[in-house]
């Protein structure tokens, strides 16, 4: 019978020696970017622990060494979880698992994607606290919730797509996205409030939505 118990006993850590440098954490813009784009895909991403190791396994050179890396899992059980001798893979592996395998899905639908946002902008739909400063006269930075969902430019996206697949910290999304929301919405282009900085502070939730 197989065991698909998720104890270490089956699904073995990678060994220290390995040197695997702890998986980065994404902040929710990177993440809702990605749903975003995942949103397009036209066939469904691999759902089963095989069929994601045996896609993987055909996309990442080095084998199941290099995958047993990325995953943060010993060599052998990168290859038990191939074979189908065990199924059930821990919560952070299925996880680790899940995200290496849509992240690698269909790169030509997202490529698609990411030209046309680039060339006709996205939809940011968002709740948050935005900040209002200014070195005009009368100005507020008094903090306001608000829900937008507004069209930002191409411009705008390609700057925002270019930040998140060079690797940009939530912080860093948090600048572009407030900067391309005060171009659409609050300053129309340059044509009103002259000057005015945006920030993003609480946010409740955002979504990207692709053309």
């Amino acid at each position: 019978m197989t065991n698909t118990d998720e104890s270490n006993e089956i699904e073995e850590p990678a060994a220290a020696a390995d040197g695997l440098a702890p998986a980065r954490p994404r902040g929710m813009f990177a993440k809702a970017l990605e749903r975003g784009q995942r949103a397009k895909f036209t066939e469904p991403v691999p759902a089963t622990a095989r069929e994601q190791v045996q896609y993987l396994l055909g996309k990442v050179k080095g084998g199941t060494r290099a995958l047993a890396k990325r995953l943060g899992v010993s060599q052998r059980t990168v290859q038990r979880y191939a074979k189908g001798t065990i199924t059930t893979p821990r919560a952070d592996t299925r996880e680790a698992m899940a995200e290496d395998t849509a992240a690698q899905w269909q790169p030509e639908v997202r490529a698609a994607v990411r030209t046309q946002a680039a060339t006709a902008g996205l939809v940011i739909h968002i709740k948050c606290e935005f900040g209002f400063s200014s070195s005009r006269k009368g100005a507020t930075d008094d903090p306001r919730v608000r829900i937008l969902r507004e069209r930002v430019s191409g411009a705008a996206a390609a700057e925002i797509l270019a930040a998140q697949e060079s690797g940009a910290d939530e912080s860093d999304l948090h600048e572009l996205v407030a900067a391309a929301l005060a171009e659409s919405y609050f300053t129309l282009g340059g044509t009103r409030a002259d000057g005015l900085q945006v920030t993003l502070r609480d946010v409740w939730y955002c979504d990207f939505v692709f053309d």
